[in-house]
């Protein structure tokens, strides 16, 4: 059985290494040009080298999206970026217009990974997409499982697919509201997310109609985690997780589990079980509901927020692990707590600890009873040692 490849999402050089750490074998980023996420810190070259070498003493690969509707005035800009990222060792690019191929193949070594902005979907297009050198292809959201057998059948050829984040309302990037609305392009990195406004609803004589709550057509998230080993068995190459703009905390949490699943399957396919404990874990460091979406053909309408919803600001992320020396570990505070909170500290490779807090030190060496003010620096009396870059969170 082949392992997969698990892909994490990276807005910066301190997402990469958390991604990478907690178990990524890749990850995707965004450089300062031709990407769409333009919100997200992203990457200058000289990170990008710093993060490229990161990865690869760690064995691991860094791709980088170039994935914007291209105009032609940037058609020469394009050429020496990509000169530039085959340079510096980039392991592939995550592409979108078709006249990268030529243009990459013409100048680097580039390997070509086709977006799911081309929102492909059967084999006949990806046999298409293969002929012309693509070596990978991230197949649309909308995907189902029967179809991916199918193209797995068909066609002889990488395939990516998302298997946890946040869902397109449209076509995956084929959005246009967010430009008539606020002037911000989605195909060029500046969505708005207008599928998650709150609407009025007019009837036909343009009154109003009133219901209990505002009208949205904001999807929930994709979770593929009970799918897992299904996936694995339809040899997939990659499995891809969403969130170039999302949090260090909820990166490491998504990437733990995600790992830990695949380990298991792959490791002990014969008595493997389902752990639903995963589930409570995700769903505790995200704000929206989480589905299969399309992979399972369950899509409908409880797959989306048709009457309004609540996100609440995940409140577990209670610290980062500083250090650890004779029992005390160094905290950097996320995060409210107080003394006999239960909490945890997880980290990669390892069980999470679990704890009551009994003793809280300043950075005055004094017994505090709460930590409430932003990123304080405090002690607690650990029993198991913990290590730098380990997570404390709410234990439920």
């Amino acid at each position: 059985m082949q392992k997969p490849e698990l892909l994490a999402p990276a807005g910066d050089l301190e997402k990469l290494k958390f991604a990478l750490l907690y178990g990524a074998d890749a990850v995707y980023v965004g450089g300062t040009m031709f990407g769409l996420r333009a919100n997200a810190s992203n990457f200058t070259i000289e990170e990008l080298e710093e993060g490229i070498s990161f990865a690869h003493h760690l064995n691991k690969k860094v791709y980088v999206t170039v994935n914007i509707a291209l105009h032609t005035k940037e058609l020469q800009m394009l050429t020496e970026y990509l000169k530039e990222l085959d340079r510096i060792g980039v392991d592939a690019i995550i592409f979108n217009d078709p006249a990268i191929i030529s243009i990459a193949k013409q100048n680097t070594d580039l390997e070509l990974h086709l977006s799911t902005q081309q929102s492909t979907l059967n084999y006949e297009a990806v046999e298409f997409w293969k002929q012309q050198g693509v070596t990978r292809i991230v197949l649309g959201r909308e995907t189902t499982k029967q179809e991916i057998l199918e193209i797995k059948e068909h066609v002889d050829i990488e395939i990516e697919c998302f298997i946890h984040g946040a869902m397109c309302a449209s076509y995956s990037g084929r959005c246009v509201l967010s430009n008539f609305l606020t002037a911000r392009d989605s195909n060029r990195g500046g969505c708005s997310q207008i599928c998650r406004w709150d609407f009025d609803l007019l009837d036909e004589q343009l009154d109003s109609l009133k219901g209990e709550k505002p009208f949205t057509f904001c999807t929930k998230d994709l979770s593929l985690l009970k799918y897992i080993p299904d996936m694995i068995d339809m040899g997939i190459t990659s499995f891809k997780i969403e969130g170039r703009m999302r949090s260090i905390y909820y990166i490491a949490t998504v990437v733990d589990i995600y790992r830990k699943v695949i380990d298991e399957y792959v490791q002990q396919k014969e008595i493997y079980e389902y752990n639903s404990e995963y589930e409570k874990i995700l769903r505790n460091c995200a704000n929206r509901d989480s589905v299969p979406q399309f992979f399972d053909t369950s899509e409908g309408v409880e797959c989306q927020y048709y009457n309004g919803r609540i996100e609440v600001s995940n409140q577990d992320f209670l610290g980062l692990v500083l250090d650890y020396q004779d029992g005390y570990a160094r905290i950097e505070q996320r995060n409210f707590f107080k003394k006999g909170d239960k909490i945890e500290f997880f980290g990669p490779n390892k069980q999470p600890i679990q704890m009551i807090i009994d003793e809280i030190i300043d950075e005055n060496e004094q017994s505090i009873e709460i930590v409430r003010h932003p990123r304080q620096i405090v002690k607690l009396a650990v029993s198991s040692p913990v290590s730098v870059g380990d997570f404390m969170r709410v234990s439920k």
